[in-house]
């Protein structure tokens, strides 16, 4: 009973974060015209105020992000050619993490390593939970439990992982660069900083509703693996 309820209470958490960010974003997208500049004429002004020049500000359907691989500003749509106060807010939150980059921050620059490990490690947990039934049913093994706490932590932990290096990224990249950049360059409006701000936090939201999404599988998991 206890996990049916903090499963309930992850579930509440995530939903409403994520409502949120999406409620905040949408909300400060209109008017679309609010500034003289796209969020990609923006991106590239402040890039080249940094000297990194050689960052290329992209258009994606793959959400808003930064690649340190590819050295790209990547911006949806509506961020890229859009005018609004979220497009301006979240171009610039984006070349923070190509600040950080170039500073060689280290959540950055371990989250990057990680990220690339992760990808093989999970799929490598993932065949082990799908295999230790079977090997339970056909050996009556009862080590199979083990494989299930291997494949769990391949799997989730490194999931875990990144996301506890992503957090104080966003926090970073949002308010240690991306606001003091806005402000510097005066680029927001009178009465928009206030309205920046909420923008910048709905972007570290979404990692945190990421991260507690997380942990409601971490729970599943425990509570499929304490049956076993």
């Amino acid at each position: 009973m206890i996990y049916f309820v903090l499963i309930l209470l992850l579930v509440a958490m995530i939903i409403g974060p994520s409502y949120w960010v999406k409620h905040t974003m949408a909300k400060y997208s209109e008017p679309n015209d609010r500034y003289s500049q796209n969020g990609a004429q923006l991106a590239r002004l402040l890039l080249d105020e940094a000297n990194l020049s050689q960052v290329s500000v992209e258009i994606t359907e793959q959400g808003d992000h930064y690649d340190p691989v590819e050295k790209a500003v990547r911006l949806t749509p509506d961020n890229f050619n859009g005018r609004s106060l979220t497009a301006i807010t979240v171009a610039a939150h984006e070349v923070g993490h190509a600040i950080q980059d170039r500073d060689t921050y280290l959540p950055l620059a371990l989250r990057t390593k990680l990220v690339r490990l992760a990808m093989p490690a999970e799929k490598m947990g993932a065949g082990i939970l799908m295999l230790a039934p079977v090997i339970m049913a056909v050996f009556r093994m009862p080590s199979a439990g083990l494989l299930f706490l291997i494949g769990g932590l391949l799997t989730l932990g490194t999931a875990t992982a990144v996301h506890l290096l992503t957090l104080p990224m966003e926090l970073n990249a949002s308010f240690a660069r991306a606001l003091p950049l806005l402000e510097r360059k005066q680029v927001l409006l009178k009465g928009d900083e206030p309205h920046a701000r909420r923008i910048l936090k709905a972007a570290a939201w979404t990692y945190i509703a990421a991260s507690l999404s997380t942990l409601l599988n971490v729970a599943r998991w425990f509570a499929i693996l304490r049956r076993r």
